[in-house]
């Protein structure tokens, strides 16, 4: 599993992000025999290397513009045969989503539209379910945020990850919803919205982003192994990252990371 984009809200630039990144949210997990799972398309995955002809799978977890901004500029969607499934939330409009992402990808606010890519990605929409992509059962779950979002849980050669990009901390001081506390049950990781500190928080009440206390009470309550702290406020700087790594550098139970791109961590089955 390798990051590629760790950033929320929009792509920053600069010596203060420059050692965690400043792209926005995409991660790929390469499982042997299995479609290559893309979690977001977020401007990382510009840089996600993916071999020709492999089939992938690409976890979209809502159509905010940080989260898809990176799909014109993704490599093999310039390649025909590209065999790509791109999942996200079907529209509460009740439009399509092949409908929504064309609308989204066109002029005047991008040269050519989604139909000119030589590439044509099979577009799905999802809501609430478990589905199986060859060797990878995915399911999806409603999570907390600004419109439909989606928090995902793939299954692959006995390993699980949950991801939970973006996610709106009860301001009541109210306990995770369910919903997403099943949907991350005992996996070997999480990865999770941590974008705001507690000040931000209240500066940004409803803005659908939590801190890493709530992420991690995410992790224990649903008995993570390990948690990455993600998603992180395009303000933050390294060191202010560096800091928080420090906070929970000896975390057992759960296992703590913090995000930054380029990091790859190797799950073995149990």
């Amino acid at each position: 599993m390798t990051f590629h984009g760790v950033r929320g809200s929009t792509a920053c630039h600069g010596r203060d992000t420059a050692r965690f990144g400043g792209n926005t949210s995409c991660v790929s997990v390469d499982a042997p025999a299995a479609p290559l799972v893309l979690f977001d398309l977020g401007t990382g995955s510009r840089y996600v290397p993916v071999e020709q002809g492999r089939e992938i799978l690409c976890l979209v977890s809502h159509l905010h513009w940080d989260h898809i901004q990176g799909l014109p500029f993704f490599p093999p969607m310039l390649d025909p045969d590209t065999r790509m499934t791109l999942c996200a939330p079907a529209p509460a409009d009740g439009q399509t989503l092949s409908r929504a992402m064309s609308s989204i990808i066109r002029e005047p606010v991008f040269p050519v539209g989604l139909d000119a890519f030589p590439a044509c990605p099979e577009l799905l929409g999802l809501g609430a379910e478990t589905r199986d992509f060859g060797e990878v059962r995915v399911r999806s779950a409603e999570v907390a945020h600004v419109g439909r979002t989606l928090g995902y849980r793939i299954d692959v050669d006995g390993i699980s990850i949950a991801y939970v990009s973006d996610h709106q901390e009860p301001m009541d001081g109210g306990e995770p919803d369910r919903a997403t506390i099943d949907l991350c049950r005992d996996v070997d990781l999480l990865i999770h919205d941590s974008q705001f500190t507690a000040e931000q928080l209240v500066e940004h009440p409803d803005w659908g982003h939590c801190t890493p206390e709530f992420a991690l009470e995410v992790a224990r309550q649903a008995g993570a192994k390990r948690v990455v702290l993600f998603h992180h406020d395009p303000e933050r700087t390294d060191d202010q990252l560096d800091e928080l790594a420090a906070c929970h550098a000896d975390s057992t139970a759960p296992v703590v990371w913090v995000a930054r791109e380029g990091m790859t961590i190797e799950l073995a089955e149990r």
